[in-house]
């Protein structure tokens, strides 16, 4: 072993490959390591998860307050997580409304999700909304890590155009920006993403269809004579969620391979619409899990999304029957689209709670939010939208709860709360008039 064992990050070495291992209380001075179980002193991380075109409201709100609420139809997907999140009722995206600025409502809610600023009314190059709240995030702690943030999304990115009203695609096709003119366009491919974090593309290992872990198999065996039995469990662990999605990558190129000459290529994105949100949020849990970043963020798609959901039995187009006109089938079609979007979401917390941290679990450590720019979908309204809050954020956080905020309370008020959970001191996150301590 060399004496970067010692050190804050660990990783494994072997033919020009590096990958970053998640944290060893075995590798950590015996005070940090006692000072971790008593305090549960690890880094904390944050993601936001954007679901399109609003939502069935009538089957999206619980019944009751506090902790003793009813799940509703929406949220029944996410039973066996109802200690792991609260639900957020109230909270408003005023920088969504018009403001003057006749129609355009999906990218205005797309772009002011997470800067919580008007965006500017254009097609061309002239974009201006706000720094991020992510991207403020990253900003203060992107140092720490191999890659300051992680933008990923199941679209196709787009950063010119007109596409709603008179706004640039680029509202509507990213949430993260840097700054108010400048979006980070998130990735949509796995595979490359897998490649960010574990640099994976070297030609020699893809030609010979090894795995990464091939590479580091010297180092691997010499570090797992150094480890507690606790930690080479959580190694195992680490190793074998590895191994499993490089599996399913490849399979998912294989099966690329066979379409016939005149097909389209997904590039190795898998072609169930599912199985591709499933492996993002997977990129997203390794992203944590590593330390490679502390913060994410995830455009499930954006808002004007014409998808079809032949998972649930919904082949019309989302947008289409989100204008449900009180119509009790396009109702009902939203219903079941808004289950299978909480359905993915529990999944993506079932993988943060399997990663054990100190005492606690990679989600323990984390906050998630998941929710949408619009409310109900027919009237485009932007206030008491729909809003989840996972995790327990390295204890600051009380979830299982359903709580209910006074009207024309800001989302941004959230943010903020959460920026100086993060440790970063902000004064304001777009049109935040303060903090939301009631989540404690």
């Amino acid at each position: 072993m060399t004496s970067s064992t010692s050190s804050r990050r660990r990783f494994l070495r072997g033919f020009g490959t590096l990958i970053a291992l998640p944290t060893m209380e075995s590798l950590l001075p015996t005070p940090v390591a006692r000072a971790m179980e008593k305090t549960g002193g690890l880094p904390l991380r944050m993601a936001f998860v954007y679901s399109p075109n609003g939502k069935n409201m009538t089957h999206w709100r619980p019944e009751g307050e506090g902790s003793a609420y009813t799940l509703s139809r929406a949220l029944k997907p996410l039973e066996s997580h109802r200690e792991d999140f609260s639900v957020i009722s109230g909270l408003k995206l005023e920088t969504a409304n018009a403001n003057g600025d006749g129609g355009g409502d999906h990218a205005r809610a797309n772009a002011a999700f997470l800067t919580g600023c008007q965006p500017r009314k254009t097609a061309g190059a002239d974009i201006r909304a706000g720094v991020s709240v992510d991207q403020m995030a990253a900003n203060h702690l992107g140092g720490l890590t191999k890659l300051p943030s992680l933008e990923i999304s199941c679209d196709v990115a787009r950063k010119a155009g007109n596409c709603d009203s008179g706004y640039s695609c680029a509202y509507q096709f990213n949430l993260a920006w840097k700054s108010e003119s400048m979006p980070v366009t998130p990735e949509r491919n796995p595979q490359s993403v897998f490649d960010r974090l574990f640099g994976t593309s070297d030609a020699h290992r893809v030609a010979e269809n090894r795995s990464i872990l091939d590479f580091v198999m010297d180092d691997t065996r010499d570090l797992q004579r150094h480890l507690g039995r606790r930690d080479q469990e959580k190694l195992d662990e680490y190793l074998t969620s590895v191994r499993q999605i490089e599996r399913r990558l490849s399979d998912t190129a294989q099966t690329t391979r066979q379409l016939p000459p005149d097909a389209r290529q997904p590039e190795g994105i898998p072609e169930s619409y599912q199985d591709h949100i499933r492996l993002m949020y997977d990129m997203m849990v390794l992203a944590f899990q590593t330390d490679s970043t502390r913060v994410a963020s995830f455009l499930l798609a954006h808002d004007g999304s014409n998808r079809t959901f032949p998972e649930v039995g919904v082949n019309d187009a989302h947008h289409g029957f989100s204008h449900h006109q009180h119509s009790p089938e396009k109702l009902e079609m939203l219903a079941k689209v808004d289950e299978f979007y909480s359905a993915q979401f529990a999944y993506f917390l079932e993988k943060l709670k399997s990663i054990k941290e100190g005492s606690g679990t990679l989600l323990d450590h984390s906050m998630i939010v998941f929710g949408a720019g619009i409310s109900d979908p027919d009237r485009h309204n932007h206030n008491d939208r729909p809003i989840l809050l996972a995790g327990r954020g390295g204890g600051t956080l009380t979830p299982g709860r359903h709580i209910i905020m006074p009207e024309e309370t800001p989302l941004t008020n959230l943010y903020l709360s959460m920026l100086g959970r993060m440790g970063v001191n902000a004064e304001k996150v777009g049109d935040s008039s303060g903090t939301l301590e009631i989540i404690g």
